[in-house]
Formats: C-alpha cells, sequence, structure tokens
C-alpha cells in the first residue's frame, strides 16, 4: 500500500488558488453590489476579477485532477497566467480606488462598499503577484 500525497504543486502552496478564489470572489461580490457610478471603470473591475476567478478555478480544478503531471511547461504557464493576471488586478485595483474616491461624497453605504472593494483588490493583486513569483522561482 502506497501511502497518499497531495500533487508537487499543491503540497508546496495548498491554500495559495482557494485564497485567490475567495479573494477575487470578494471583489466581484462588494462591486456588484454597489451602485455603479462610473459603468466603464467598475465594468473593467467586474471583467477582470469575473474573469481570473473561473480561470482560476479552472487551475485549481485540474491541479486536483492531476492535469499537470502531463505537461513539461506547465509551471511556465502557471506563472505567466498568474502575473499576467496580477498585472491586470493592479489596473482594476487602482480603477476601483478612483470609483471610490468619486463615490464619497453622495453616499456613504457605496462608499464603504467600495473601499473594502478597493482592499481585496490590492490584496488579490499581492497574492497573484506572489503565488507568479513562488511558482517561477520554486
Amino acid at each position: 500500500m502506497g501511502d497518499v500525497r497531495l500533487p508537487d504543486l499543491l503540497s508546496h502552496h495548498p491554500d495559495v488558488p482557494a485564497v485567490l478564489l475567495a479573494f477575487g470572489c470578494w471583489v466581484w461580490i462588494l462591486v456588484a453590489a454597489t451602485h455603479v457610478a462610473n459603468p466603464l471603470l467598475q465594468g473593467w473591475v467586474m471583467y477582470v476579477s469575473l474573469t481570473s476567478f473561473l480561470i482560476t478555478l479552472m487551475f485549481l480544478l485540474s491541479y486536483l485532477f492531476g492535469f499537470y503531471k502531463k505537461f513539461e511547461s506547465w509551471r511556465v504557464l502557471d506563472s505567466l497566467y498568474h502575473g499576467t493576471t496580477g498585472i491586470l488586478y493592479m489596473s482594476a485595483a487602482v480603477l476601483q480606488a478612483h470609483a471610490t474616491i468619486v463615490s464619497e461624497l453622495p453616499d456613504l453605504k457605496n462608499y464603504f462598499i467600495n473601499t473594502t472593494a478597493s482592499f481585496f483588490a490590492f490584496i488579490t493583486t499581492l497574492l497573484y503577484i506572489l503565488h507568479a513569483f513562488s511558482i517561477y522561482y520554486h
């Protein structure tokens, strides 16, 4: 009988994809819960957060099912995806912060929700970039 082990990539970072999904989901939910004052700005935030959520979910499922074992260049793909997503999330976080500043005066409820969405967007950006570097340098 063999011992059960996690896949190699998950054993080094078991919680990172789940945390990325959770933080990205919070950005998506919080922006959707506000009154969208600037559709162009917050539309980009919604697009980045929703698309990143779905693709990261596909990456997580492919890790769990072991698809990464079949390809040599999986780490490069993973690192490039998370690095690119980190850059896109940075643009979305800056736009969300601007939407937060604009929404300060009319309604404090939307301001607090936008502030929380900005916080989670910047944290998610940091996590995506850190994950990209940790996969690349590991």
